[in-house]
């Protein structure tokens, strides 16, 4: 096996890796000012479009991890991004939070339920059965199926909550139509993150915690992968799929001197 080059810029998750519901992992820290001061290239990235990069700024910021908004990429970016190139100056009916919305309308896309060329379902608390069955109609009516993320599930302290997966689940079996995920483990959304921070696969790396979307997502798209277990993965499940991270590590703390 041909031996891999240096790292020089780094792609991390967030949830589980940088932070387990709502306070910091140890040594997170400690990595992100390390990163910050190496000068080497990095984003910290998302599935969950609820929010803007400036409002996931604040709420690391909050908890003593300082990482610029320009160094968050979250699904909704990647989405409004394929939407770009697909079709620039499009329209879309989206169901989703601010996160998603601002995407679309930086891109310059028009959000309508009249006749729109796509219907982009991302993550919200507040699922509406009106807004649900809008959507259903108008992809029978032959508006394409997008959606942000296939996290079936996502934490809280309560228990698990219904995320983009399974609402567009729901909206599939309605209709007949399956959705086109743009976030992880989709490499498309890794592959436009490393344009952002102008980087190459075969020098950047990608810390996750779960197998089924980071470590897949980092993998296909080239890169070096790293599996932290401060999240969802347990190591007895590691071993359970057909493709195995680069290095198997008990947090993001263990990878601060590789930076």
């Amino acid at each position: 096996m041909a031996e891999r080059k240096p790292i020089e810029s780094w792609l991390t998750d967030m949830d589980g890796v940088l932070m387990h519901e709502g306070i910091p992992v140890p040594g997170a820290d400690a990595f992100i000012k390390r990163l910050r001061e190496s000068g080497k290239p990095f984003l910290v990235l998302t599935n969950n479009s609820i929010y803007t990069p400036r409002d996931l700024h604040a709420r690391l910021n909050r908890i003593g991890l300082d990482v610029p908004w320009e160094s968050i990429w979250t699904s909704a970016l990647a989405t409004a991004q394929f939407l770009d190139d697909q079709r620039p100056g499009g329209t879309a009916y989206v169901i989703g939070e601010a996160g998603l919305t601002t995407a679309l309308h930086d891109i310059g896309y028009v959000l309508t339920d009249h006749s729109p060329d796509y219907v982009v379902l991302g993550e919200t608390r507040t699922y509406s059965f009106e807004a649900l069955t809008k959507a259903i109609r108008l992809i029978n009516e032959g508006a394409r199926f997008i959606a942000t993320n296939p996290d079936e599930t996502g934490p809280s302290p309560q228990g698990a909550l219904p995320a983009t997966g399974s609402v567009a689940a729901l909206i599939t079996k309605a209709t007949g139509v399956d959705p086109y995920f743009v976030g992880k483990p989709n490499p498309l959304m890794m592959r436009h993150g490393l344009n952002v921070i102008g980087a190459h696969s075969e020098t950047s790396a990608m810390i996750g915690d779960r197998m089924d979307t980071d470590v897949l997502a980092g993998l296909e798209a080239g890169m070096e992968t790293f599996l932290v277990l401060t999240g969802l993965t347990r190591p007895e499940e590691v071993d359970r799929h057909p493709f195995r991270p680069s290095r198997v590590v008990d947090s993001i703390a263990d990878l601060i001197d590789l930076v």
